[in-house]
């Protein structure tokens, strides 16, 4: 530019702010000088710095007043004000020619690219404003992973005007309803991103298309992720897709697409890269599918799609830029679409695919040999593979040696399978016996992660051994590693997850342990014989997530542990002495200390650990005192105290605990009423209260617990009558819903009275056991009719009671009870004939009760007295088979109008002495009169007696009149 041309310039912008400067009164929207060369464009008052537009900045402010939340603090810089440049907010990005808004970016800043499932905390709440529309020149709009959906959860279909988008992205926003057609305005959008995979509410998406035939008219776009949606009734899916000549990554993966062998005459995907139909249900042969000619592809996704049958000649034979294919199952276990045959791996000729990274074919139930199986695999050099995933199938024999030319494999999976033959030296494998030397390992210098869990490997190495490798992945759950701790591990500092759980480890943890897996967030050594003490630097392991040291020998006393903690079992030890005062880890989930020997108090502490939403097991110490008043926080999941000497009433602050599923106090030293608030704690399933010194009666409120499953009030002091309404209880009914923990299978250890003895339930089995058991109380009255119609319970037990009444006429109707026992009562009357119904019946106890009548007849009643002989003991009225007493024809009681005389022999003592004492009386009186008239000296001496009886009383009465007349004179 010349000097003249400046000299223009400069003139001409002094000119228009001359003009700006005359006209800044009227021509201003804020009432302000604005200049006219920035067309409405307000100055934030630094010389020579642009703010955005207010019409805009007002629009994204109306967009902030739509969020109702928002706990990561994204939108605290979007203030008011005239002077606020809104370019300079925080997600936020304008033109530097232009200054107009360009880029609204805010995904959820919990959330990365494998997805954060506590992202839930950190994401936007609300919905998205129309007011974006002010927005015309926005490129870029990526609202991810947030929960926006509005009241209504429909996709905002307004977006559709913002004409001049390039970059949308809605993923995971738990829309509902028809995804709009008028998207295919967008014509310039490169990048579409409406996949719905993760969900951070609380409600299921159903957002879907009929027709997605508005995609022909993006023919700029590029990146297309529509997975998870529901396309099922798009029948044109495939013919839309195939005309987006500009198109690198299409994902249509769990979008309930019905096939994918549509015949296509035009085929213009020659820039499609990544092709991602995972998880749909085609069940058709793969040989018929139209995506054979996408020569470019470099990932192909069929997983979990019923593909079956053999693979065309020639089917990958273009695709020579694929790096990673996955023909996986789901679950091919249970997959009936095996009886077809499945994918023929065989008929897949990938010799030539030299750019293959990662093969995955897992869950198959293919068989074959594993040496057939790796001809079919690229044989080029240098070989790029790095991982093959073939568990779960049927693979048979040796692996080769030559498979050593794979110096580029990180992974080989051959779990689950048939694989037999000696280990070559060459790699390193798993699901085989025998033994891994350091030979067999030292050749490995690319090593990252090694998985050789669940086999009987024996690991042998030199205690000096220095490993070639740098390990992250490391995985020896169920070889042989022991009895000293593996010191070659001592090198691996980049280690994030390590399990050598069961590995005949029987040493102590080394000073090392603390330091050398700082990195690692799951570390399990569980199972093994570990001694010793804790290591008191376990503070330094800042990345530690999950820690699983239960089923050791560990000794000492519990130290502080790292903040970052979330999850901690350290059960079935020998720790004692008191929980640490500062115990650390104020992000734990879930904390299982059982079966140890701690002592004292619950500290204080314990209130920090707000974030407690799993399980808190402190079972089978020796735990004493109160329960803190504070604790435990209210998105508990399982309290389990049972086994200590906890005392006290029932804890007042588990009012607040909504969510609990497993309330645990059994076998304590607790006392008083149980509260009236228990019926509020809805969620409940399992509630053990036995074994304790709880009074009073079962609140009424107990039957709203409509998801209870399990309820254990044994050996307490409980009076009152058995609560109505017993039919509320609908989890324990065959219309009860499932237990359901999501995605999350509680692991408990619990044991159950029932079949007259305790049994102790593994894992989640005990969530099987409908169970009711209310026995050694003092509990009186009827057993209702109603508890009949809990009709899936296993076990119910009300002996050593004072219950009275009939047995329950229909108890024939339960017709899960495994175990019955009402011994030791005060029940009377005949046995239900309905008894003999119950084919499940293992064992039965009415002993010590005023039963009557004849016992009912059935093989399974024969069966169990068989094994059961005491089992009709102390009830002297019954009578018949099995018992050696025959029923009399005055005591069989089989004809209608006898039941209440026969059967009611109870009654008949109950009202004998009442009855007996009016007879007695009128009888005494009788014989009384009768002397005294018939004998003249007794009716002589009667009448003296009466007659100096009555002058006594005359005495006194005029005595007593003297006295207080004389009293009241003064």
């Amino acid at each position: 530019m010349d000097h003249g041309t400046t000299t223009l310039s400069l003139v001409l912008v002094a000119a228009a702010a001359a003009a700006a400067a005359a006209l800044s009164s009227s021509s201003s929207p804020t009432g302000h000088g604005v200049s006219l060369l920035q067309g409405g464009r307000a100055n934030n008052g630094t010389a020579g710095t642009i703010s955005c537009w207010p019409h805009e900045r007002d629009a994204l402010l109306e967009f902030k007043r739509g969020i109702t939340s928002d706990p990561a603090e994204i939108l605290t810089s979007w203030q008011p004000g005239e002077h606020q440049d809104c370019c300079r907010w925080r997600g936020i990005r304008c033109s530097s020619k232009n200054s107009h808004v360009i880029s609204v970016h805010l995904r959820n800043v919990g959330a990365n690219d494998a997805i954060n499932w506590d992202a839930g905390d950190t994401a936007l709440v609300g919905q998205i404003s129309p007011s974006l529309l002010s927005l015309q020149h926005l490129k870029h709009l990526d609202l991810s992973l947030n929960q926006l959906e509005g009241p209504t959860s429909l996709f905002p279909e307004f977006l559709c005007s913002l004409n001049s988008l390039r970059y949308l992205n809605l993923s995971s926003i738990p829309f509902n309803g028809r995804l709009p057609p008028q998207l295919g305005n967008l014509t310039k959008l490169r990048h579409l991103d409406l996949s719905e995979r993760f969900f951070l509410g609380n409600g299921m998406n159903s957002l879907y298309s009929t027709d997605i035939s508005w995609l022909t008219h993006l023919p700029s776009l590029q990146y297309l992720d529509m997975g998870s949606l529901n396309l099922s009734m798009a029948l044109d899916w495939a013919y839309a897709v195939s005309k987006m000549s500009s198109l690198r990554v299409l994902d249509l993966s769990s979008c309930m697409l019905a096939s994918a062998n549509q015949s296509l005459p035009h085929l213009n995907l020659t820039r499609v890269e990544r092709l991602d139909l995972s998880e749909n249900d085609f069940q058709h042969p793969i040989a018929s599918c139209w995506f054979w000619n996408l020569t470019g592809l470099r990932y192909l996704g069929l997983g979990g799609t019923r593909l079956y049958g053999q693979f065309h000649h020639g089917a990958f034979g273009g695709m020579t830029s694929l790096e990673v294919l996955d023909l996986s199952v789901s679950d091919g276990s249970n997959d009936p679409y095996i009886t077809d045959g499945g994918l023929d791996i065989m008929t897949a000729n990938l010799t030539n695919l030299c750019n293959l990274k990662i093969l995955v074919f897992s869950s198959s139930n293919f068989g074959g040999t594993v040496t057939e199986l790796f001809n079919q695999l690229p044989q080029c050099s240098p070989n790029k593979l790095q991982e093959l995933h073939l568990d779960n199938n049927n693979f048979a024999g040796p692996i080769p040696n030559w498979i050593g030319r794979w110096d580029s494999l990180q992974i080989l999976d051959l779990s689950n399978n048939i694989i037999t033959g000696p280990l070559p030296s060459e790699i390193g494998s798993n699901n085989l016996s025998g033994v891994i030397t350091q030979e067999f390992l030292g050749g490995l210098t690319s090593l990252t992660a090694i998985e050789m869990s669940r086999n009987s490997l024996k690991i042998a190495v030199d205690p000096d051994w220095k490993p070639p490798f740098s390990l992250q992945y490391v995985d020896f759950a169920s070889c042989e590693m022991g009895p000293r701790f593996p010191t070659w591990l001592q090198s691996q500092t980049e280690v994030a997850y390590l399990d050598i759980s069961c590995a005949a480890i029987s040493d102590n943890l080394p000073p090392w342990f603390g330091t050398t897996f700082s990195n690692a967030w799951k570390v399990n050594i569980s199972q093994n014989g570990v001694n010793g003490t804790l290591p008191t630097n376990m503070e330094a392991m800042n990345s530690l997530e999950r820690l699983y040291l239960n089923s050791n020998n560990l000794t000492g006393q519990l130290p502080r542990f790292p903040d970052a903690l979330h999850i901690l079992d350290i059960s079935s030890n020998s720790l004692s002495g008191p929980l640490p005062a500062n115990f650390g880890a104020p992000y734990m989930e879930d904390l299982r200390l059982f079966s140890n020997r701690i002592t004292g108090h619950v500290p204080k502490y314990m209130c920090q650990m707000q974030f407690l939403g799993g399980i808190l097991d402190l079972s089978d110490n020796l735990l004493e005192g109160e329960f803190p008043e504070c604790f435990p926080p209210e998105g508990l999941w399982m309290l389990i105290l049972s086994n200590n000497r906890f005392s006290g009433k029932f804890p007042p602050s588990l009012w607040n605990c909504t969510e609990l599923y497993v309330l645990d106090l059994d076998s304590n030293n607790f006392n008083g009423g149980l509260p009236m608030w228990i019926g509020e704690m809805v969620n409940l399933q399992i509630v053990r209260l036995g074994h304790n010194n709880f009074s009073g009666s079962i609140p009424g409120t107990i039957t709203n617990l409509s998801k209870l499953l399990h309820l254990d009030l044994t050996d307490n002091s409980i009076s009152g009558v058995l609560p109505r309404n017993l039919s509320n209880l609908s989890g324990m009914t065959a219309r009860g819903s499932p237990t359901t923990f999501g995605n999350y299978v509680p692991i408990l250890n619990l044991s159950v009275i029932t079949k007259g003895g305790e049994r102790y339930y593994e894992e989640s089995v005990v969530f099987n056991m409908v169970i009711i058991d209310l026995s050694s109380n003092f509990l009186a009255g009827e057993i209702p009719e109603e508890i009949t119609s809990l009709d899936t319970v296993i076990s119910l037990n009300f002996s050593r009671n004072r219950l009275s009444g009939k047995i329950p006429a229909k108890i024939g109707v339960m017709q899960a009870l495994e175990s019955l026992d009402l011994s030791e009562n005060k029940l009377y009357g005949e046995l239900p004939q309905s008894l003999s119904n119950l084919t499940y019946l293992s064992y039965l106890d009415l002993a010590y009760n005023n039963l009557t009548g004849t016992i009912p007849s059935g093989a399974q009643l024969d069966t169990l007295y068989a094994e059961y002989p005491f089992m009709y003991d102390g009830n002297s009225g019954l009578c018949g088979h099995p018992l050696p007493k025959n029923c009399s024809a005055d005591n069989s009681g089989p004809k209608h109008g006898d039941g209440d005389q026969k059967g009611g022999q109870h009654d008949s003592k109950l009202v004998s002495f009442p009855s007996g004492l009016g007879v007695g009386f009128v009888v005494g009186l009788w014989i009384v009169f009768c002397v005294i008239l018939f004998k003249k000296s007794w009716r002589i001496a009667y009448f003296q007696c009466f007659d100096k009886a009555l002058d006594e009383v005359y005495v006194f009465l005029v005595t007593w009149g003297r006295w207080t007349k004389k009293t009241a004179k003064h």
